[in-house]
């Protein structure tokens, strides 16, 4: 092979520095004309050498930009079709095989003067070997040098003879734990390694590095391998694994879980091999693919701001910690045909989701479930979608685990030095199909027959070892030995094996499962902090070029309602809930589209200056020494990568508030892989605890089919509360739909007041944010006050009603005009505004106050098909033992009609009915 000179300057290859001085005679794709004097007069053969020189440089570029489409990176040679490029002969560049080149310090070799075949055997061997490259679409000059330069120096860097055995125990691990697995356990779907053993180098590599700079490593992955690398790096007990394969729970009694699948097992571990530690934490992963991504990404930040390093204020450029670094590893198909993985991408340089980069592994299996990749994407490489956001890739021929090492330390020195995601794409395949219970020679007869025919990667790798006598057969053999002796040792301790309680410690030690009993939370703030806060979340320095109307509608008219202590709004009830919690040291993370200001301008946390664009959050500075911080995050117009971020957040720090707003309610139909996977179950199925809040605005004011409903009637149906029996606090989320801004007030310092977390669904208004009767007085937040789950009817003599209309949300303002409308003194309207948990004990205490009252009507807007009325109907009946009455819109295909004049019947019917039915 050859060696490169001490110093490899590559970079005047690409950028031209040195060779646009060269005249080219070719097409002038590089050169320039000489701007030397008396050009003409240059001797011929100086002329000659330098146009040789300037066509040489370009079938240098050539090789940078196509020769990975000539490497070879499939190990079974069936798939990825090697080329033969013109872009790669000389003889397309005028030059012959004897032709010499005079190029010191940028070709590599000892020599400085080189013959045009010896630099091409050179630059086939960089270029069109087991890795291949693509790096020449970046836009930065800057880092196109340093990968080309970079990329030389760890191709040719030579592995130490330790870590080649190190190599070799890896994999003659991975490949020891999947045969046992298949002894001891022939009919389970283990999703093993074959094929794939060299992503257990990648991870160790990446180990070793991660562990000489960082604190904490983030890990998610799908289920191939994921076994393998838990018992084989991340110390998770087998123990526990062969428990579970028997039928037995992963956690302990105590625990009120579901528990989940073998492969979505999670870990968290300290890894220390260099005698620095670093923390690696694998999350879990459910069966949609591809979906813990985002989830990944918000737990990343989350722990960089934990840790407090790095600078994540506004206007700031860096917002990111050194310590901390975020690892996906994919599956090929996967990854090209899930859309989150753009949005991930389209997130990664947002201010406020920024993690200064990811590390992302495929593991190309060169199929999707039985599907080829002719039939599972339209682009040549699974990792096309890296360029839409400049990330450089390599890939790699998984059959050479020297090479998986160094592209892991590229593609880690990459990341370190630019902050930026990069990839690995590690060609590999299964052996035994998408699980090993399936026959892939159904649909891939001609693969596997190579793929059965030919050794296993371990196997390989050792008699490459042996040859060279790094590592006897005999010392392969003693690694597979004591390892398969681990697991049987392992397997016959699983039944007395007793998991421990590895939840709720650390940063969640004050944290517990929620109980089954229902308590009051006192989230009442003293009266004279309130009014300081919400003075503060409003001021602005002299010089500020504030927004004329925002001056006079918000700014003055807030200080105005906090001075009278009555009249207070929605946003102003939002901002001293937000207020108060930073006053105490929490903090508070918002994102969404446009939240700054509210998808219907009432919000105005963050004040943009007219003039000069700088944004001011006047809740960030309330105090000099505010520990608590307010982070709003304007979001890319994505639901599903979003939400999965903010998930992200909420799992990793409970004294952060985190919440997700969609722009409208229904706009949620997006993130529902989140939702349904992660936000309802992640508790049940991980003991994995989240109060991440979701506001959802809801309302029928003519907006159409789209904009009116947030579909609640999804989320109850989501829900684990019971028909049967009063629910305690221990459903898996919360839906609320509060008619006050005190309400609201309450709701959200009650997410990180309680010593236990949930997701929480707050069901917010739309017309409500400025109705004249949608307000509070400030002493309904003082100290002493709290949520009320049920709200009665103050307004009536509860012995003269005879009819109650239970009603939930904003549809109470419109039935207490109606009912005014009408002087109906003897109906009743009681809002219920906890939906889940069902508060029925709270209402059956109402409602006994009405001792008359024989007639009973859910009131709703949504159709009867949606809303909460399936919902409500079998609990009120089963636990109240009296028959309720529908009053709504009729059911509907869609959640609300589009025409105007269809609405407005609608309108007035839906409040004329309550009070009508028999």
């Amino acid at each position: 092979m050859y060696k490169t000179v001490s110093t490899i300057r590559w970079k005047n290859l690409f950028d031209g520095k040195n060779f646009k001085r060269y005249y080219n005679s070719g097409t002038g794709v590089y050169g320039h004309r000489p701007k030397e004097r008396n050009h003409y007069q240059v001797p011929k053969e100086k002329l000659e050498t330098r146009a040789r020189n300037s066509n040489f440089f370009r079938l240098v570029t050539a090789f940078r930009e196509h020769a990975h489409k000539e490497a070879n990176i499939d190990p079974v040679s069936f798939v990825t079709k090697q080329e033969s490029l013109p872009e790669l002969n000389p003889e397309s560049y005028g030059l012959t095989l004897t032709d010499r080149v005079s190029l010191e310090n940028l070709i590599i070799t000892n020599k400085s003067d080189v013959t045009i075949a010896e630099a091409i055997e050179t630059l086939r061997n960089i270029y069109c070997g087991n890795i291949g490259v693509e790096f020449i679409h970046l836009e930065s000059e800057e880092e196109r040098e340093w990968f080309a330069e970079n990329y030389e120096k760890f191709y040719q860097e030579a592995l130490s003879e330790e870590t080649r055995r190190v190599i070799a125990k890896d994999v003659l691990k991975s490949q020891a734990f999947d045969n046992f697995l298949a002894v001891k356990f022939v009919t389970v779907k283990r999703y093993g390694g074959e094929g794939a053993e060299t992503m257990m180098s990648f991870l160790r590599e990446l180990f070793q590095l991660s562990s000489n700079e960082l604190e904490h490593l983030i890990l998610c992955m799908p289920h191939r391998g994921r076994l393998n690398l838990l018992t084989g790096m991340m110390n998770f007990p087998p123990e526990k694994l062969f428990r579970k394969l028997r039928g037995i729970s992963e956690f302990p009694n105590e625990a009120k879980a579901t528990g989940d699948v073998i492969s979505h097992f999670i870990s968290s571990v300290d890894f220390n091999t260099t005698g620095k530690s670093l923390h690696v934490s694998l999350l879990p992963n459910p069966s949609h693919l591809e979906a813990v991504n985002p989830v990944s990404m918000g737990k990343t930040r989350a722990v960089m701001q934990a840790m407090n390093d790095g600078d994540y204020s506004e206007n700031k450029t860096t917002r990111w910690s050194d310590k901390v670094l975020n690892l996906q590893i994919h599956g090929d198909a996967a990854y090209v045909g899930q859309g989150v993985n753009q949005e991930c991408l389209a997130l990664s340089g947002v201010p406020h989701f920024e993690i200064g980069g990811t590390i992302h592994l495929v593991v190309n299996n060169q199929v999707g479930f039985t599907t080829p990749p002719s039939r599972g994407r339209s682009t040549r490489y699974c990792t096309d979608l890296a360029k839409f956001i400049n990330a450089p890739i390599i890939h790699v021929n998984g059959d050479d685990p020297e090479m998986v090492v160094r592209a892991t330390r590229i593609a880690f020195a990459y990341q370190r030095k630019f902050r930026k995601d990069v990839f690995v794409d590690l060609n590999c395949f299964r052996r035994w199909g998408h699980n090993e219970l399936d026959d892939p020679t159904f649909t891939n007869p001609q693969l596997y027959k190579l793929i059965h025919n030919r050794p296993s990667i371990p196997d390989a790798y050792l008699e490459k070892l042996s040859k060279s006598n790094l590592l006897t057969k005999e010392e392969g053999q003693s690694i597979v030995d004591d390892h398969t002796s681990w697991l049987t040792n392992a397997l016959r301790q699983a039944d007395d094996y007793n998991p421990d309680a590895t939840y709720f410690t650390g940063w969640w030690s004050r944290i517990k499962q929620a109980d089954s009993a229902v308590t009051t939370w006192n989230t009442g703030v003293n009266s004279n902090l309130l009014q300081f806060v919400g003075n503060r979340s409003v001021q602005f320095e002299e010089n500020f070029n504030i927004h004329p109307h925002i001056l006079k509608t918000h700014v003055k008219a807030r200080l105005k309602r906090i001075e009278e202590e009555r009249q207070i709004d929605w946003s102003t009830a939002e901002a001293m809930a937000f207020g108060s919690l930073l006053y105490q040291g929490y903090n508070v993370r918002l994102s969404g589209q446009d939240v700054g200001r509210g998808t219907f301008s009432h919000r105005h946390a963050m004040l943009v200056d007219q003039v000069s664009g700088g944004i001011h959050i006047p809740l960030n500075s309330m105090v000099s020494d505010q520990k608590g911080k307010i982070e709003l995050a304007n979001s890319i117009l994505s639901e599903e990568a979003v939400l999965g971020f903010e998930y992200g957040v909420s799992i990793t720090s409970p004294s952060t508030l985190s919440i997700w707003e969609a722009q409208f309610g229904d706009f949620f139909n997006g993130a529902q892989i989140i939702i349904d996977t992660f936000l309802t179950s992640g508790e049940a199925k991980w003991m994995m605890s989240s109060g991440l809040t979701m506001m959802l605005p809801h309302g029928y004011e003519g907006a159409g089919p789209e904009h009116s409903s947030c579909r609640m009637e999804r989320f109850l149906q989501l829900t684990d509360s019971k028909e049967t029996k009063p629910d305690g606090e221990d459903v898996n989320f919360q839906v609320a739909n509060p008619t006050t801004p005190a309400q609201y007030f309450h709701l959200l310092r009650r997410q990180v007041m309680r010593d236990f977390r949930k997701p929480l669904i707050v069901i917010t208004p739309k017309v409500l944010l400025r109705h004249s009767s949608a307000i509070s007085d400030l002493n309904e937040m003082t100290l002493g006050t709290y949520f009320k789950t049920v709200i009665g009817d103050d307004r009536v003599q509860k012995e003269n009603v005879q009819r109650i209309l239970l009603v939930s949300g904003k549809h109470y303002y419109n039935l207490i005009q109606q009912r005014e409308l009408l002087g109906a003194n003897n109906v009743a309207i009681i809002r219920i505004e906890s939906l889940c948990p069902f508060p029925i004990m709270e209402l059956l205490e109402e409602i006994d106050k009405y001792k008359h009252a024989n007639t009973f009507v859910w009131s709703q807007e949504e159709p009867r098909n949606m809303g909460a009325w399936s919902f409500v109907k079998p609990r009120f009946e089963n636990l109240c033992g009296r028959r309720l009455h529908f009053s709504g819109r009729d059911s509907l295909p869609a959640p609300a009609v589009g025409v105007g004049r269809v609405h407005q019947r609608e309108a007035e019917e839906v409040i004329k009915k309550p009070f009508a039915i028999k």
